[in-house]
């Protein structure tokens, strides 16, 4: 049973977060020849206030563009 879990900056719609789940559901069941329904997929939603790169975060660089 393949479980795929990711960490992603909060702000996606319920219908981009769908499309991911059905893409990641996809390449596991094609890549790895596992049933459909026994690929796990596990999506963490992180506020962007809690996402940096470079001591910089996903909030503060969104405010300076």
């Amino acid at each position: 049973m393949p479980i795929i879990e990711v960490t992603l900056a909060e702000g996606r719609t319920p219908a981009q977060l769908r499309a991911l789940i059905h893409a990641l559901t996809d390449a596991a069941h094609r890549a790895l020849d596992a049933p459909v329904s026994a690929v796990r997929v596990i999506l963490r939603e992180t506020p962007r206030t809690h996402f940096a790169a470079g001591d910089v975060t996903l909030a503060e660089r969104k405010q300076a563009t």
